[in-house]
Order: structure tokens, then C-alpha cells, then sequence
């Protein structure tokens, strides 16, 4: 099951583009621009595995958001655009995971999300993409039920292609999440192990090349 992931957020743009991000990622979601509103939800269904929270709300604020976060047991991410200390110290201290200040980059965001889940045990570990369902934990792979063996490495390549589906992946991430900062090889080593996968998975179109930055695994091409 994907990951839920619930945005309590009244600036209507930006939650829109949180998002439409989380979808595209493979994240579930549901949207609030009302603390109050997000409660009445939550006496009802709770089954999140993160909250995103403005700071300042109409209905209840963040701040008095977290006490219900954490009677259902949901971590929290504070993003909001007080960028005193005070109020990210109290927002630390008082339970939250992470404080990430507006204006923001969404792929940053993404990143706090993904390393919130993996500190919270709360990640996905089993991936999908068509027909392909790939267990990182478990370090199996099935194409169409089959099962496919690849080498360490070109698993590894694949799992972060679709942990990051439809987002552009560098080289030098790739590099670095796989082989390590300590790696002194040629970084062409990368575009090997990529062309593995795509012959192994019969990935030709479905894995772009992106000019002079890496690689996009993704969902539809238009």
C-alpha cells in the first residue's frame, strides 16, 4: 500500500502543488485548509503514515494540531514561512520530525518526507511501476509475476529510479547513494549499470536519458 501522507495547508497554490508532487511520487494524500476541518476528519480515519502542517491556520494552528498528531500517532512535518527561531525550536521540541521554512523546493520536501518515513519505519518498502513490483527489504523483483534476478548493483539502480518515478535522478546521486561519496571510478560506470536495467526490463522508453544531468523513470511519456 502506498504511503498516506495528510496536508493541512490554506494557501490553496501551494498545497495544490504538494500535492500533485505526492500523487506523481506514488503517494496517497488528502488536503485541508482548516485545522478544525482536518480533526473532524481525522475522528474518523487516522491511517496516516505523515501530516504536513502549516503554522498558521485557520480553524486550530499547527501548534494545536500536533497534540492530535500525536493521539493518533502521526509524525509531523511543520512547513510554514515563520522562519523565527522560537517557533521552529517549539515546534521540535513539543514532537515534530522536521521544520522546513517556506519558500521551499518541492524535491526538498520530498527528500524530508522520504527520510521521516525511513526514521519512523513507516516507509513503503514495496514498489510498483506497470508490471514491475520491486521488495527492497526483501531485495526481489518481479516483472508480469516473474521473477528477474539482477546483479546488486543494477537492483540498486532500479530501486532508486522507482523510489524517485517521474522525478530526473543525476548521475552524481546515483553515484553517490550507491557507490558512495568515497567512489573514485568514472562516473560513466552509472550509465553501464542503467543500460543493464533497461535491457534486462525491456525499460528502452520508460527510462529517459536526460542531456547531460541522468536518468527519469517514468509513469506515462507524453
Amino acid at each position: 500500500m502506498p504511503n498516506r501522507i495528510l496536508i493541512v495547508e490554506d494557501d490553496n497554490s501551494i498545497a495544490e502543488t504538494i500535492a500533485l508532487n505526492l500523487k506523481y511520487v506514488g503517494y496517497e494524500y488528502m488536503a485541508f485548509d482548516d485545522g478544525a476541518k482536518a480533526v473532524e476528519y481525522l475522528a474518523a480515519d487516522h491511517s496516516f503514515d505523515l501530516a504536513l502542517l502549516d503554522i498558521m491556520l485557520p480553524g486550530l494552528d499547527g501548534f494545536e494540531l500536533l497534540s492530535y498528531m500525536k493521539k493518533y500517532n502521526i509524525p509531523v512535518i511543520y512547513m510554514t514561512a515563520k522562519t523565527d527561531s522560537e517557533s521552529e525550536v517549539r515546534g521540535l521540541k513539543e514532537g515534530a520530525e522536521d521544520y522546513i521554512v517556506k519558500p521551499f523546493e518541492v524535491v526538498t520536501l520530498l527528500v524530508r518526507i522520504e527520510k521521516v518515513l525511513e526514521r519512523t519505519g513507516r516507509i513503503n518498502r514495496v514498489y510498483q511501476f506497470r508490471d514491475i513490483v520491486l521488495d527492497a527489504e526483501n531485495r526481489t523483483l518481479t516483472k508480469a509475476g516473474e521473477e528477474i534476478n539482477l546483479p546488486p548493483l543494477e537492483f540498486d539502480v532500479l530501486s532508486l529510479l522507482i523510489r524517485n518515478k517521474n522525478r530526473t535522478v543525476s548521475r552524481e546521486h546515483i553515484l553517490n547513494e550507491i557507490w558512495g561519496e568515497d567512489f573514485f571510478g568514472d562516473i560513466r560506470t552509472v550509465d553501464v549499470r542503467v543500460a543493464n536495467v533497461r535491457k534486462k526490463l525491456k525499460f528502452t522508453d520508460e527510462i529517459r536519458t536526460i542531456s547531460k544531468t541522468g536518468y527519469r523513470l517514468e509513469e506515462r511519456r507524453k
